[in-house]
């Protein structure tokens, strides 16, 4: 078997579209791609194959198990576990990325104080989408880093965990990945499933809940190609033997009244004290009750959406939270005294030029966080704990020229400078209010 032979099949003619692979040509790339023995610019035309012809969901399934098989995986059934005290289906969810993104924070905790138990791997941000790793590192002390025997304590006695992956997690993605950000191929459907799902799947989740996003702020700009995505995630995760169901939610302004890591954090916690954004507890209580039904917790979503509603009423989750704080090496008593006190000293109010009603783009707005400090443009950046956003107005309301439209903290003054003229950049003034959207638009199952 040659990879050149796999390349030129994938690829196909001037005439012919490309065939399907097989299992064993997927196989051979992906471990021959891990070990050295194919090089990068092999890796590089195989995937160009990819982005321009597609796969089947066969395919995918093939290329998603050769991945997650690259390196170790979590198991976290077996007798042992469950004697102590591990008992699944173990219940995660993903979402493709936006701007204000905070929703597994509160969601974690929310699901776990219901029954289920959430093994949760997430990413840092790249680009203008924010990572959950950096928002909980904004909170010192805070490990994200385990070996699994610990990562399974902590769901047993929490609820939940949160890490991040490891050297020896799924090395197929992360080099693949890499290739990916500099050959033009991030935006090809299989690819992106076959990355998101070798990781879940690696992680130990049984079922899978799948946030995704369209809109401005989001990868995916159309509905149409969000759907694609969302189907593929779920239909791909079903032929592995996992439950699946995405919903597909707007992305086109930010999400919440705050953007930042440590204000992203604060932020969570209002929403487990009973008062959070009407948008994201939305959002975190759709995304929860289906958590709820697949983990066997609730016999439908409208029960679901009720038992989260209980978890936060009752304070049930806001303890989860706060212990999970505990649990992986950061003060929660630190987080309660700080909270709406901490804040960057570099600090400007951006107000309204001039009447109107009010149009922020998300992607404008992920632009300037990185402008700020909040996010970065590669991996090796470091990222502020502190810089961020909190909006006083937010799309649709109407504003008086000289009016207070957010509060921006950076990094330092030259942050601070650069993100803001940025975030000019990202508001407009509307003579009419712009239409609304809905927040979540279908679910695909």
């Amino acid at each position: 078997m040659r990879a050149a032979d796999i390349i030129i099949k994938k690829r196909g003619t001037a005439i012919h579209s490309g065939e399907a692979l097989s299992k064993e040509e997927i196989d051979f790339l992906v471990n021959g791609y891990v070990s050295g023995a194919i090089p990068d610019y092999q890796m590089s035309a195989f995937l160009m194959a990819v982005y321009f012809n597609g796969m089947t969901f066969e395919e995918t399934g093939f290329l998603t198990a050769a991945m997650l098989h690259s390196g170790d995986t979590i198991n976290l059934h077996g007798s042992r576990n469950e004697a102590a005290g591990l008992h699944g289906p173990f219940v995660d969810k993903h979402s493709t990325g936006g701007v204000g993104d905070k929703i597994s924070l509160p969601l974690a905790p929310i699901a776990a104080s219901c029954g289920v138990q959430i093994p949760m791997m997430s990413g840092r941000g790249l680009g203008h989408t924010g990572g959950t790793l950096d928002k909980l590192e904004s909170l010192a002390g805070y490990n994200v880093h385990m070996p699994p025997e610990k990562f399974a304590e902590l769901i047993a006695k929490t609820g939940f965990a949160m890490i991040g992956q490891s050297e020896r997690i799924v090395p197929a993605d992360r080099k693949m990945y890499a290739l990916r950000d500099v050959t033009g191929t991030v935006e090809s459907i299989p690819l992106i499933t076959a990355s998101i799902l070798s990781k879940k799947v690696a992680e130990g989740s049984d079922a899978l809940v799948f946030d995704v996003k369209y809109g401005l702020g989001a990868f995916m700009k159309s509905e149409e190609d969000a759907e694609r995505l969302a189907t593929s995630l779920v239909k791909t995760a079903q032929a592995m033997g996992k439950q699946a169901v995405a919903l597909l939610t707007a992305m086109d302004s930010p999400l919440g009244f705050k953007t930042g890591n440590y204000l992203e954090v604060e932020e969570a916690l209002e929403c487990l004290q009973g008062h959070g954004p009407s948008d994201i507890m939305e959002l975190t209580l759709a995304l929860g009750s289906h958590m709820l039904v697949l983990g066997g917790k609730a016999k439908n979503i409208s029960e679901g959406r009720e038992l989260c509603m209980q978890a936060v009423d009752s304070g049930a989750a806001l303890q989860t939270f706060l212990q999970n704080i505990r649990d992986q090496g950061a003060n929660p008593d630190k987080l309660l005294e700080e909270q709406g006190k901490r804040r960057s000293p570099h600090h400007h109010v951006l107000t309204a030029r001039t009447d109107g009603f009010l149009a922020v783009d998300a992607y404008k707005t992920g632009i300037a966080c990185i402008g700020l400090g909040v996010g970065r443009n590669k991996t090796t950046d470091t990222v502020s704990a502190d810089a961020g956003i909190i909006f006083a107005k937010r799309q649709g309301d109407f504003v008086h020229a000289g009016e207070k439209l957010m509060d921006v903290y950076g990094r330092d003054e030259a942050a601070l400078e650069s993100g803001c003229a940025a975030l000019s950049d990202a508001v407009t003034y509307l003579q009419s209010a712009p239409e609304a959207k809905k927040l979540i638009l279908k679910e695909i199952s």
